[in-house]
């Protein structure tokens, strides 16, 4: 994914191998290990080449070959964990760093004391946080008295958001507008199923297979959000303060499950497990729009925990670290 993305913004992009070694089976492990192995000495060339003066990691096993690359080349490390839970890969890279950057401070309990932590909250992209509500709906043309329910089924793993969604989307679209991020391989048939509907209901659909530059304005258009519980929820929520019923991917380990959990323990969400789709969505998304009064307390609380500027603050930590590293003795 990040070799498509990264390009986009005119950033040199290098890609470095690896694999994973927690949870794997036994036969997984040697060839595994060798990859990892490939992954570090391709790091270790690319950072005498480069020549950091810090190096910033987000966690995952691609992360542990570069950040050990660095530490041996004494290049400092910022880790930064986005999710509310670290991974064994970052974990393990925490021990390398200079210093840990988290979404929330809730994290802090996964480390050692030891750790030298700093909140940074969950850093957003200025042409996101530049969305406001008003113009959203214009670009969208909905009406701003409407209750828009923003469905967001195109992340890896989700079609059985987009399955739960399409069985209800009839009753759903006789109360609200729906903005529907279908990903591209359900687009073909979230279109099937909208064109069987009434032609007054189709136009209270906005489907599109993905958003980019426009993401911003759909989260800023909207009054309740369907999602898995990627560690983006720890920030886009809060800062548009938009309530959620988060339905946390079942293979992705605790993460997910623990980004949804602290949100729902913030009062800022209600958690729906995966085998829960079918038969509680479509009944818990009519239960919100019906009792506005609900979400009021959902957004106040989403209030309380958004942490401005995250990617400034992110970025000054960065560079705070580069400029210590400059320094003599």
């Amino acid at each position: 994914m990040e070799g498509d993305i990264v390009p986009r913004y005119h950033i040199a992009y290098q890609s470095i191998p690896a694999a994973g070694l927690h949870g794997v089976g036994l036969s997984r492990i040697l060839p595994n290990s060798l990859t990892l192995g490939r992954g570090f000495l391709r790091s270790v060339k690319t950072v005498r080449a480069f020549r950091p003066d810090a190096l910033l990691v987000t966690g995952g096993y691609v992360a542990v070959p570069t950040a050990l690359a660095s530490w041996a080349n004494r290049v400092p490390i910022l880790a930064y964990l986005p999710d509310l839970r670290p991974a064994l890969a970052l974990r393990f890279v925490a021990r390398l760093a200079r210093r840990v950057a988290l979404s929330a401070a809730e994290s802090r309990a996964w480390f050692p004391r030891s750790t030298d932590t700093v909140i940074t909250g969950y850093p957003l992209r200025q042409e996101l946080m530049a969305a406001n509500r008003e113009e959203a709906r214009r670009h969208f043309r909905i009406d701003a008295q409407a209750f828009v329910l923003l469905v967001l089924g195109g992340s890896r793993g989700a079609r059985a958001i987009n399955r739960a969604v399409e069985a209800g989307l009839a009753d759903l679209l006789g109360q609200m507008e729906v903005i529907h991020l279908t990903g591209s391989s359900d687009w073909e048939e979230v279109r099937q199923v909208v064109s069987n509907l009434p032609p007054a209901l189709r136009e209270k659909h906005h489907a599109f297979p993905f958003l980019y530059e426009e993401m911003g304005m759909a989260l800023a258009a909207s009054d309740l959000a369907v999602s898995r519980a990627g560690a983006s929820v720890l920030g886009e929520y809060p800062h548009f303060q938009l309530p959620s019923i988060l339905v946390p991917y079942p293979h992705a380990g605790q993460y997910q499950a623990g980004n949804a959990d602290y949100l729902v323990r913030m009062g800022a969400a209600v958690k729906l497990a995966d085998s829960e789709l079918a038969t509680k969505l479509k009944a818990t998304i009519l239960e919100l729009e019906e009792d506005r009064d609900r979400l009021d307390p959902m957004r106040r609380a989403l209030g309380r925990i958004r942490v401005e500027d995250g990617s400034s603050r992110l970025a000054l930590e960065f560079l705070q670290l580069a400029r210590e590293a400059g320094q003599p003795g």
